[in-house]
């Protein structure tokens, strides 16, 4: 084969290239979820396995189970915010936020992750409700239905809510607005935890 012959057949690949695509556009910036306060480097704890506690991944509705901002527009329809994409779903965000809150409020042994199954009598798990943007009211809204078990026969549940009201439906706005309000709940669980 010539070098002419090698060179036509490879120019349909070379026409191909242009027109396969591998996926979307990456977007600008990625959303994430930063804790208010955090343990210092070298920071460590031990305890016992009554002390411990193990933070099990959160449920979410299927409207939550995306890396986008969902949008409330009123009681029956749901949209998601322009430009706005979290760095990963808002339920295992939310789950790493809550851990670092307790660890750092209450100064217990926190063990969470895809399998926290490590010996703690102590358990928390929970379903994220709401987590986005509610076009009705202007206000972001975070809503954890929580529930704690122990060893024994005892299970507590209880739910958290927090609202940032006054926010415009841009992602400059509504990205730190979530942030405070998911820093507001993870800090009532904290509370609840002690």
């Amino acid at each position: 084969m010539n070098r002419f012959t090698r060179l036509a057949a490879l120019a349909p690949i070379g026409l191909l290239a242009g027109c396969i695509s591998f996926g979307g556009e990456a977007p600008e910036k990625l959303l994430t979820l930063t804790p208010t306060a955090t343990a210092p480097a070298g920071t460590g704890g031990s305890g016992s396995q009554q002390s411990a506690l193990a933070i099990s991944e959160f449920e979410v509705p299927q409207s939550l189970d995306v890396t986008r901002v969902p949008v409330q527009i009123n009681d029956t329809e749901l949209a998601y915010l322009q430009d706005a994409f979290w760095v990963e779903r808002p339920s295992r965000l939310f789950r790493r936020l809550v851990a670092e809150t307790i660890r750092t409020q209450t100064g217990r042994v926190v063990i969470d992750g895809d399998d926290p199954g490590v010996g703690a009598n102590d358990r928390l798990h929970g379903t994220l409700r709401t987590f986005g943007y509610d076009a009705r009211s202007g206000s972001v809204v975070v809503v954890f239905d929580a529930v704690r078990s122990s060893s024994g026969s005892d299970v507590v549940t209880r739910r958290f809510e927090a609202r940032v009201s006054g926010v415009p439906a841009e992602t400059a706005f509504v990205a730190p607005a979530l942030n405070q309000a998911a820093n507001d709940v993870a800090g009532q669980i904290a509370d609840w935890m002690t």
